[in-house]
């Protein structure tokens, strides 16, 4: 049989009552934006002021070569790479590619030279 298209004879629904509607309301900032906001200022108390700052440089971290390789970007370190005429330096992953630095910065420094 076909559904009736005489709207007299279609099922309206039923509106909620508005006391309804406001306790689901109530319950959904309950459940979701609370404990979202709780989340979100937990892991605010441990951010630095400035998420991406470097902590100060002290003297091991001017000398030692391996700490200043770790803090340089896979475009610096390449580059560096690109100045000592290391062959092959595009296609290493950043551990590879720190090690042979790392390598050359070594043969460097008996000579004389600094990384």
């Amino acid at each position: 049989m076909k559904p009736s298209t005489d709207p007299r004879q279609r099922r309206r629904l039923h509106p909620l009552p508005k006391g309804l509607v406001e306790l689901y309301g109530l319950i959904a900032v309950l459940v979701v934006l609370i404990p979202e906001w709780l989340a979100d200022g937990t892991l605010a108390l441990n951010e630095r002021p400035n998420r991406y700052a470097m902590p100060m440089t002290s003297r091991a971290w001017r000398t030692l070569p391996e700490l200043q390789l770790a803090s340089m970007t896979l475009c610096e370190l390449r580059l560096l790479a690109r100045d000592l005429r290391l062959w092959g330096y595009n296609s290493d992953a950043r551990s590879e590619l720190t090690d042979r630095l790392l390598k050359r910065s070594t043969r460097f420094n008996k000579t004389g030279n600094a990384l």
